[in-house]
Parts: C-alpha cells; structure tokens; sequence
C-alpha cells in the first residue's frame, strides 16, 4: 500500500454551543474572551464561519462529513475533532487523552458506527483515553504532526504532549519520534506552545514551520534534519504569525486530484508574498474567515478538519 501524506475527506463537527472555553484557557494562550458578545451570538457567528468554510470546500471538491454536535454535554470546543482522534490508512483509529475534562464529551462512539455506515472501514481502534486517570495527555494530531510517508512524528512536548505517551505511540504506529520544545512569548515570558500545529504544517512537499519558538539549538538543529531528511523544503514563519494561525493549515486533495491548503483569512493576510508564491508552487491556496472560532477556541483552519485515511 503506498502511504499517502493528504486525503480528500474530512471529517468536521458542526457546533452547537461553541463559546471560549474557560478549562482549556489557562495554556492556549491564544484564546481571549468576546466580552461584547453574548454567548448565543458567538454560537451564532462561530456557525456561520463553520458552514462557510465547509460550503468553500465542497466546492472545490473535498468529500467533507459532517457531524452535528449534541446539545446533551458541555462540548465548547467540539469544533475541533482532530485533538480526539485520528484514521489511518491500514483501518486503524486512534483515540487520545484530553487536558479538559469537558473536552473528554467530545469523544462520542456513534461517530465512528457512522462513519462505518458511510462505507469506512475501521480495523482496529487503538484507546489511550486511560491515560487521563493519570493526568497525562496527547492531544492527536494537534500534538502529532505525522509525516505519513516518510513514517516520522514531529511532537513539540506540553502540558498537553507527554513524552512518554508519544514514545508508546510512535512505537505502536511504527513512526520515527522528532521531540522538541516550542515557546512563544506571553507578558514577557517564554511559554510553551500548547499544540504542535500551530507552529508546524507537514505537506508532501514542504514543511512550514516557525523554528523561531525552538529556542534549544540542538533541538533545532534535529528537526532541521529530519525535515530534510525527508526531503522537504522548509518554509519559515515568524512568531508574528503564528500568533495569526500561519502554522494551523492542512494540505488537501481537490477536484481533479489539485493540491489546495487550507487556511484562515487571518493566516492568509499575515503572510508575505514570497512565502506565498512557495506555498502556491504546490498548492492552490483556500481561505476563509474563521475569526469568532480563532479568538474564542484558540484554534484554526487545521484544527476543525481531521482528516481520514481509512479504507472505503
């Protein structure tokens, strides 16, 4: 079976009560409060962005699920699925451990009975929810940057990344781990980034990445390397533009099998033009705005699209 890196499904929870999450909060630091807006507004503009990026990306042909959010458990951040789980392309899913306690609702058995009545083939299911009784997380593909075909995982260690668990990953799903630590600078204070892919995205042909928030040159050096390694072209953002969700894109397929990468508007406009005429000598470039959904969930484009790799 050849590893392919994209695919052309996703899968997107549509919200139902989306507001800034208070229990995710104290380390994503990009999260801020709405204070003019009352909480039935933000749901009301945080859907809209939602069905629009959807809407922008059927039109170019991604095969995107929906699934609804429930109303039934507190799921402020459900929006962003890929933190719960990931698919794989021999049937296998994955299922992780969350930092807040509400985001463990989030986890929900009929999505996966739907997916297999779509046609999906599902294998295996590999469950390292038990972890949280011991506090310790790995946020999927928020804290996995998973090159597929080079069989590499880049993790950038957090309150929300343990090593150890990401050691027990790359060794069931047979990955190369790449460790490092990322930082960006909070009232004057060097802190770690939450999440992996907010500073780094992996496409079949670059990665774009601020190496800027590594300050440990070795560690540096290492993920240099192994991007090269692999034969990737790096592409550098600065910390100016994490801060505007530069490193939250994913790379997809579209009609006619093009390469697109989708990002927000916000992201868009941060980048400068030669950063874009690298970027567009793979891929055409989709953006959309997402700037309710950015303030309040501390997340991007990347973030509400998990995309799946398994058989159909």
């Amino acid at each position: 079976m050849k590893r392919q890196q994209i695919t052309n499904t996703i899968l997107m929870i549509r919200p139902v009560n989306f507001r800034m999450n208070e229990q995710t909060a104290v380390n994503n630091f990009y999260q801020k409060e709405l204070q003019n807006l009352s909480s039935v507004e933000i749901q009301k503009k945080a859907l809209n962005e939602f069905n629009t990026f959807v809407e922008k990306l059927q039109a170019i042909g991604v095969h995107v699920i929906i699934i609804d959010d429930t109303k039934l458990s507190d799921t402020p951040d459900s929006i962003f699925p890929n933190n719960w789980i990931s698919f794989h392309q021999n049937g296998t899913v994955a299922l992780y451990p969350m930092f807040a306690e509400n985001r463990r609702n989030e986890r929900r058995e009929d999505i996966l009975d739907q997916l297999e009545e779509k046609g999906f083939e599902i294998k295996n299911i590999v469950d390292y929810t038990s972890a949280e009784k011991e506090n310790i997380f790995l946020e999927g593909t928020g804290s996995l940057l998973l090159d597929r075909v080079n069989k590499k995982a880049y993790c950038a260690l957090s309150p929300r990344a343990n090593e150890e668990l990401f050691i027990e990953f790359c060794e069931d799903f047979e990955y190369t781990p790449v460790l490092f630590h990322a930082y960006q600078t909070v009232d004057n204070q060097r802190k770690l980034i939450y999440h992996t892919n907010v500073m780094m995205t992996l496409t079949e042909k670059y990665a774009i990445i601020c190496l800027d928030t590594i300050d440990n040159k070795k560690e540096r050096k290492n993920i240099i390397n192994h991007i090269k390694e692999s034969g990737k072209e790096i592409i550098s953002i600065t910390e100016k533009q994490v801060n505007k969700f530069a490193g939250n894109m994913l790379q997809v397929i579209g009609v006619n099998k093009d390469r697109y990468i989708i990002m927000s508007e916000v992201a868009y406009r941060s980048l400068d033009k030669n950063q874009i005429e690298k970027i567009e000598k793979e891929s055409i470039v989709l953006y959309s705005n997402l700037e309710t959904i950015e303030v309040c969930g501390g997340g991007s484009a990347r973030c509400m699209m998990t995309d799946v790799f398994l058989p159909y």
